[in-house]
C-alpha cells in the first residue's frame, strides 16, 4: 500500500529530517503516527500525500510516486491536516462541489457521520468553532473512502463527547481495503482504535509494529509483577512503579503506548532492538 525507500527529506539542505527512510504500509490498519515536537511526522504525513517531495528515495502509493500527484493517486488518497482553513459554504454545499473528485464518495454516510457529530449540514464552515471544523472533515474523509486516510491530529479541538464518537465512527469506516495513518499526541484518545504503532524518532522509523507483535514481545506490568532480570524500562508515578520487561512466559498484556514511546525517546535501544 504504502513503499518508502530511502527517503531523505529537509526543508534546508544543511539540516535534513528524515535520512534514508524506509516503511512498508499495509491495508486492513490503523497505524499510529507518535514522535517529539519537531521530529517531522507532520512532514512524513505531507511526503505521504505528496504535498512536499523528497529530496532522496521515493514514497509510493499504490504503486504511484506521491511526488507525481497523479489523478488517480489523489482520487484514492484523502489528507486531514492539523490547522483547517475552510471555504465560506455549508457543510452540505461542500461535499456536493468536493465529493465528486472522490469515485467512491458516499453522500449519505457524509450526513449520518454530520448527523452523530451534531453538526448541521447548512452551517456555513469559517462559521463553525474549530472542533465543528475538524468534525465536518472527518466525516468528509471518512466518507469518501479512499484506500489512505491521512490524518494530522485528528481528536485536537474536540470536546471528551466527540473524541467518544470519533472513537466509534472510526471503528465502523475501517476496512481491508483501506489504511489509515494517524499522527497524534493524544495516544489516550486513539488508544482503542489503533492496531499498528509507529514511532519516529532521530530522522527514521524505529518502530512499526502491530501492538499485538509487540504484546507477543513484551510485557507492561507493574514492579510486582514484572519479570525481574528482563526489566528493560521503569517508570514512576503517584501510586507506584510500572515497568517494561521482555515476554519470557508468554503472558500479553495490553501494550502501553505511552510508556512504550517515552522508553524510545529516552533513548532504551533495548527495546528498540527487540521490536525490530
Amino acid at each position: 500500500m504504502i513503499e518508502i525507500s530511502n527517503l531523505t527529506f529537509g526543508y534546508s539542505k544543511k539540516k535534513t529530517l528524515f535520512k534514508n527512510l524506509n516503511l512498508d504500509l499495509q491495508t486492513g490498519h490503523i497505524y499510529g503516527l507518535l514522535g517529539k515536537n519537531g521530529a517531522g511526522k507532520s512532514t512524513l504525513l505531507k511526503n505521504l500525500a505528496g504535498l512536499v517531495f523528497p529530496q532522496e528515495g521515493l514514497c509510493k502509493v499504490n504503486g504511484y510516486d506521491t511526488s507525481k500527484r497523479s489523478p488517480r493517486l489523489l482520487q484514492e488518497l484523502f489528507f486531514i491536516p492539523e490547522e483547517l482553513h475552510l471555504p465560506a459554504v455549508t457543510a452540505s454545499r461542500f461535499a456536493e462541489s468536493t465529493g465528486h473528485f472522490y469515485p467512491k464518495f458516499d453522500m449519505n454516510q457524509y450526513y449520518a457521520m454530520l448527523s452523530e457529530f451534531n453538526v448541521p449540514i447548512n452551517s456555513f464552515l469559517n462559521k463553525l468553532s474549530f472542533g465543528q471544523q475538524k468534525k465536518v472533515m472527518i466525516a468528509f474523509g471518512l466518507a469518501s473512502n479512499t484506500a489512505l486516510l491521512i490524518m494530522d491530529e485528528p481528536t485536537n479541538g474536540l470536546d471528551i463527547p466527540s473524541k467518544v464518537q470519533f472513537r466509534k465512527i472510526m471503528a465502523s469506516a475501517l476496512t481491508e481495503e483501506r489504511c489509515m495513518v494517524i499522527s497524534t499526541h493524544q495516544v489516550r484518545d486513539l488508544d482503542s482504535l489503533i492496531d499498528s504503532l509507529l514511532v519516529l524518532h532521530q530522522e527514521e522509523v524505529v518502530i512499526n509494529r502491530s501492538l499485538d507483535d509487540i504484546a507477543e514481545r513484551i510485557q507492561f506490568t507493574n514492579a510486582a509483577q514484572a519479570n525481574k532480570e528482563g526489566i528493560l524500562y521503569i517508570e514512576h508515578h503517584g501510586i507506584g512503579i510500572n515497568t517494561i520487561s521482555t515476554n519470557v512466559n508468554g503472558v500479553y498484556t495490553k501494550v502501553d503506548m505511552e510508556m512504550l514511546f517515552n522508553a524510545v525517546v529516552h533513548n532504551h535501544t533495548s527495546i528498540v532492538d527487540i521490536l525490530k
